[in-house]
């Protein structure tokens, strides 16, 4: 029976490359951290270190490239989210990029997905610490909060779909592992396509009452420790979905404009008075 590496070879070395990152990440998040040596990855994926040495230059160089690997697939599956809120042919991406395409890998930035080079942060866009670019949006979404919870439901997919990578990216599964400056960036990217579904959102007049920053930070907050329980076995679906989408309708809860804001009064009713939609409206609007 032919290895994993065996396979990848017929294929070309960026399916070696994948292939082996995701035998290394399997080890990691099964076996833990002391299973993550280059001899064990090799044997598993059935190369020779000399292999792994070559395309990573050794054991910190192959975990940097597990961060940009889960992060790529990451940004590639949140860029697609908003085509299928518009109705657009559903892409199907899978770690091999969309419809078999040359995958956007490790040490790769050039994703096939990507819209128009980046424009320079705002203060409510860049995340604190990245030192990123936002990504640019080249037309407003016809419907900013279906997108918005397209990118949402996206980021749930790609927990249970790429769990072991999640893990890395997200939970710390490589104790003392600091990114460098490219994985960094490529994590910071994820964010600011957040930042900028809820800054559309902000602009069409439908959130109020917080910067695009704050309240992607505090969606974040809710979704991340949403599918870090889910995917470590405290709920299951189809309850989880429902349950997870619930918790980001309740989330914007406090932002959503009422539908019926006259368009000459946006504090509100006449007279001043702040209609706050119900929490049941809420949820309707938003995780309907």
């Amino acid at each position: 029976m032919a290895t994993a590496y065996q396979q990848a070879q017929r294929e070309g070395q960026d399916v070696v490359r994948t292939a082996i990152l995701d035998t290394a990440t399997h080890l990691l998040v099964t076996e833990g951290p002391g299973a993550l040596t280059v001899r064990r990855i090799a044997g598993e994926a059935g190369c020779s270190t000399k292999v792994i040495y070559t395309l990573f230059g050794g054991k910190d160089g192959l975990v940097e490239a597990l961060w940009l690997e889960g992060f790529a697939r990451f940004e590639r599956r949140l860029r697609a989210a908003p085509k299928s809120a518009r109705g657009e042919r559903p892409l199907h991406v899978t770690p091999e990029g969309e419809h078999g395409e040359r995958p956007l890998l490790a040490g790769s930035l050039a994703d096939p997905l990507a819209g128009p080079p980046a424009e320079p942060s705002t203060p409510d866009g860049a995340r604190s610490g990245y030192g990123t670019r936002a990504g640019s949006l080249t037309d407003p979404p016809a419907d900013p909060l279906a997108e918005l919870r397209a990118g949402l439901d996206a980021y749930r997919d790609y927990a249970l779909a790429e769990p072991d990578y999640y893990r890395v990216m997200f939970q710390g599964a490589v104790p003392g592992f600091n990114p460098g400056p490219e994985a960094v960036e490529a994590a910071g990217r994820s964010f600011d396509l957040l930042v900028h579904a809820v800054r559309a959102c902000l602009e069409q007049g439908l959130l109020r009452g917080g910067t695009a920053r704050e309240i992607a930070d505090l969606l974040w907050m809710a979704i991340h420790g949403a599918v870090s329980l889910e995917i470590t076995g405290f709920f299951a679906p189809p309850e989880s979905a429902r349950r997870y989408r619930a918790l980001y309708a309740a989330v914007l809860a406090p932002f959503l404009l009422p539908p019926d804001l006259p368009d000459d009064d946006p504090a509100g009713v006449p007279g001043g008075e702040v209609r706050e939609l119900s929490y049941e409206e809420s949820v309707e609007r938003t995780a309907s």
